[in-house]
């Protein structure tokens, strides 16, 4: 059986893999000789997979699969879980801001008796815009996930026994760290340096972060709906009361126009209960949704020991 996979979601990145596969397996190679990386090519439509058939063509501890279309970093990242035969399964990222080098340290906390260690950074070297994006991300992630560790990252060591109960998650956002949270809290942090990208640029715009950050937090919580009814019930509650005052002011001759406080009364009060009734209906198609999401995370177009025949 393998001591060591190293997986690693590939996207748009011809530029990296060469370098990337050489650190990662001069790294490896200093803990044990027994070791494959495991490389997923999430529809780059670059010459990645090309790149990665060549690699595995070199080095046969170098296992290729190219997804049937870009499903995301996360299903691509658990695809590259379910195919590893690792006693440590290792993520890192295909852009060397994260250190190949760095690998050594993380296998050496893990050994101290952790299931899980993430390498985390002092300091990040993405945009200032890009930075407070993730902060504000893992602050909703963290209301959504209380047992969330909030220095997550992408760079971690996790035991086979906990990598592989990942398979049993299938809610159409995936969200490795949530998962990995609920699955154990014997984990441990290091800190490594963020290095500059080595080439291009992310490959996560503000757009792509805010989808990924409302799928997340609304996949791992109800937290919105119970909000939904707490507002529809503190509305019906002000309407009650503003319905008193309307009826006490037509009593007193306040209000003369016919036909005002019948329809103010019954529009405040009647709004506030539709809130409160979508709120309580939201509460049960959520758990609906929970248990009846059925989508794949991920579809294995090919695989460098299968290639696609033409």
């Amino acid at each position: 059986m393998t001591h060591i996979s190293v997986v690693i979601p590939v996207y748009k990145a011809e530029n990296c893999l060469h370098e990337l596969c050489r650190r990662v397996r001069e790294s490896l190679e200093i803990i044990s000789e027994d070791f494959e990386i495991v490389l997923v090519e999430d529809g780059s439509g670059d010459r990645s997979w090309e790149i990665i058939v060549e690699l595995s063509r070199l080095d046969e501890r170098v296992k290729g699969f190219k997804l049937s279309r870009n499903f995301g970093q996360h299903a691509a990242t658990m695809c590259g879980i379910s195919k590893a035969s690792g006693e440590w399964i290792i993520t890192i990222d295909d852009d060397l801001e994260q250190s190949p080098e760095d690998i050594y340290s993380l296998y050496e906390k893990a050994n101290e008796g952790y299931h899980l260690v993430y390498g985390v950074y002092k300091y990040r070297s993405h945009s200032f815009w890009r930075n407070i994006a993730s902060q504000f991300a893992r602050i909703l992630f963290k209301i959504a996930i209380p047992t969330l560790n909030y220095d997550y990252t992408s760079f971690r060591i996790i035991k086979k026994e906990i990598a592989k109960k990942l398979a049993h998650f299938d809610a159409p956002f995936p969200f490795i760290d949530g998962y990995l949270s609920w699955l154990t809290n014997n984990y441990a942090i290091i800190t490594v340096k963020h290095y500059n990208r080595a080439y291009g640029h992310s490959n996560y715009t503000f757009l792509k972060l805010l989808t990924h950050t409302l799928n997340i937090f609304v996949s791992f919580s109800d937290l919105p709906l119970r909000w939904v009814t707490w507002v529809g019930l503190i509305s019906f509650l002000i309407g009650i009361f503003l319905s008193f005052l309307i009826v006490a002011s037509r009593l007193i001759g306040g209000i003369t126009v016919s036909g005002y406080t019948s329809i103010i009364t019954s529009l405040i009060i009647f709004s506030g209960l539709q809130l409160l009734v979508l709120g309580i209906i939201g509460e049960y198609l959520s758990r609906i949704n929970f248990k009846t999401s059925r989508k794949p995370l991920f579809l294995v177009l090919t695989e460098t020991s299968k290639p696609l025949k033409q």
